[in-house]
């Protein structure tokens, strides 16, 4: 038995502070921040929507980012096995957010791939989507980068813009609808190959990998942004765009789809609920100041999306003003604004091929530390399940490439000529803000009713030697749970069907499968829960209680063990008592 135990490797903990703060900052830093956050800002009012943005911030962000953060640090166990400590009956949420992580890992690189085929083609003498000259161009293709272009409002409806052309005819090879999967983009699927080879090298031997990645990759993204938005203030027109984005209606928060997109946001981009956090902070030690960190964390976050709003839209602005249309016209979100408006704009500037090179990049590494530490959560949550098998020398390298491959296999379909339109059925239903909303209600229920809120503050004062602000306490029982069920029924709510480019109506069937993937991590929630309460000994009593305790070798803080020195002192004090009184009658 030493024997086979001398094989299990150590767990292990971050090289240094940096190495974690670098690896939390590079995930909750992601795409969202420059292709999301500075759209929704736009479109639901300007500077009147930080004001809901600052409500879902303080009532769910930090709190939840704190807690998730905390809970990781004190059990020093993945997304799954920290529940089973700390509340057994909620391991459903474990499960839950790891499929929902899974369902990222699945889609979200092929985002990576498309980037790094734009790369490839920014090193050109002329960049293929500033022209209509290309074999895949059609008649209706128009220059918009052509300095002598005169356009009117009748050519623009009749036509479509190259860099459209390039992403839809050339990039995705687009079929007509998810019935035509069509054949395979062999140049795609060798950019989805690379991207995923990157990412296995990034985490293969788990924090002494990623650790090191995270140097390169959460800090280099910060020096394109600065590039991009000193060049972007430079352009003619960048005032009228940055005015654009910011500029306020405070009408606007009357509209409850501005609240609820406000508040999916938070979650998206502070990465909660899904257990990325907890198996980060997991391989911190017991006394790192976590309070701290979450705080600095959330603003680093916040920070930089407003911040990426700047450069996006000042050089929309001057892309507006160099085709004389207004610039609600060009401002997309997602991948609209990534591969169409902005290589659009940047093939009108000095140099394009420098402007372009440099914002793929920064697309490249802003998501590929987002999806190497979102599999890092996903095996580490899976290692710490089965430690005894997959914690011996070489087989988390093994563990790591089947996760890998079994990803890939699963993406085939994502690189075909309809594979657009399975990607928008993961993007919108397996990963939507509803599933991610649900879960959030049960982990502060959880953890703020059944383990206990008070419990919680009194581990992280101990951890930390500093007691949060009480705001957290009231956010954990009341706040970020009442919030988080109002917008999950909003959400319900104001449900409308996928469309993709606002024509494209998804058969019946699609629906049903798109409902199934944001179903299945939901169901798990409270499966588990009625799962376990069935399975168990005893009493229907006897199993809830059993089930809402925490682990009894959870390490105990220092309030515990003043208690339990305390009680035991007490008892030592009445067994003596009572032995000097038997002393005493038998004397007598």
């Amino acid at each position: 038995m030493d024997r086979i135990e001398g094989q299990i490797e150590e767990r292990g903990y971050w090289g240094s502070k940096t190495e974690y703060l670098l690896a939390v900052a590079g995930n909750v830093i992601g795409l969202g921040n420059v292709w999301r956050f500075p759209y929704l800002c736009y479109k639901y009012g300007g500077g009147a929507f930080l004001i809901p943005y600052l409500v879902f911030v303080v009532t769910c962000g930090v709190p939840l980012f704190l807690l998730e953060t905390a809970m990781g640090q004190y059990t020093q166990e993945g997304g799954i096995t920290c529940w089973h400590r700390l509340c057994p009956l909620a391991e459903g949420i474990g499960y839950g957010g790891q499929l929902i992580l899974l369902y990222s890992c699945m889609y979200y690189i092929v985002i990576l791939a498309w980037a790094l085929f734009y790369l490839i083609f920014s090193f050109s003498s002329q960049l293929p989507w500033a022209s209509c000259d290309n074999t895949w161009n059609t008649d209706d293709c128009v220059n918009l980068a052509a300095k002598n272009l005169t356009l009117n409002q009748t050519t623009l409806i009749n036509s479509t813009p190259a860099a459209t052309e390039f992403w839809e005819r050339r990039v995705l090879s687009l079929s007509g609808g998810i019935e035509e999967i069509g054949k395979i983009n062999w140049e795609i699927l060798l950019c989805l190959i690379a991207m995923w080879v990157i990412c296995y090298f990034c985490i293969w031997k788990g924090v002494k990998s990623t650790g090191k990645a995270v140097y390169f990759t959460a800090t280099f993204p910060y020096v394109m942004l600065l590039v991009l938005l000193i060049r972007g203030l430079t352009l003619p027109g960048a005032l009228q765009g940055v005015v654009f984005y910011l500029y306020p209606e405070p009408a606007r928060l009357f509209d409850p789809q501005v609240w609820l997109e406000a508040g999916a946001q938070i979650l998206f981009s502070y990465s909660v609920s899904v257990g990325t956090l907890t198996v980060l902070s997991s391989y911190n030690k017991y006394n790192n100041n976590c309070y701290r960190d979450s705080l600095w964390l959330c603003i680093l976050n916040s920070c930089t999306s407003l911040v990426a709003g700047f450069a996006v839209f000042s050089v929309l602005g001057f892309m507006a003003q160099e085709q004389g249309i207004p610039i609600a016209e060009v401002a997309e979100s997602g991948p609209g604004l990534a591969f169409i408006a902005y290589p659009q704009a940047v093939a009108m500037m000095p140099l394009p091929q420098l402007w372009a090179a440099c914002f793929f990049i920064m697309i490249i590494l802003l998501g590929l530390d987002t999806q190497f530490v979102s599999m890092e959560a996903v095996t580490t949550s899976v290692i710490d399940l089965f430690p005894m098998i997959l914690r011996r020398e070489g087989r988390r390298e093994i563990f790591i490439l089947l996760f890998c491959l079994i990803c890939f296999l699963g993406q085939f379909i994502m690189v075909t000529e309809g594979g657009m339109y399975v990607f928008q059925l993961f993007d919108y239903y397996a990963c939507n803000g509803a599933c991610v909303l649900f879960l959030s209600v049960f982990e502060t229920l959880a953890m703020g009713w059944i383990f206990g809120a008070e419990r919680m503050f009194d581990i992280i004062e101990d951890m930390t030697n500093s007691r949060p602000n009480y705001i957290f306490m009231l956010c954990w029982k009341y706040l970020t749970p009442l919030v988080s069920v109002v917008s999950f029924f909003c959400s319900m709510v104001e449900y409308t069907p996928l469309t993709f480019n606002r024509w494209y109506v998804y058969p019946d069937w699609a629906y049903v499968l798109g409902w199934l993937l944001a179903l299945s991590s939901i169901i798990l929630v409270p499966g588990w829960a009625l799962g376990q309460l069935f399975a168990g000994k005893g009493s229907l009593k006897q199993r809830w209680r059993h089930l809402c305790s925490p682990d009894p070798e959870l390490p105990l803080t220092s309030k515990q063990r003043a208690e339990m020195k305390e009680t035991t002192f007490t008892a030592e004090m009445e067994d003596l008592v009572r032995a000097n009184i038997n002393e005493d009658e038998n004397g007598h």
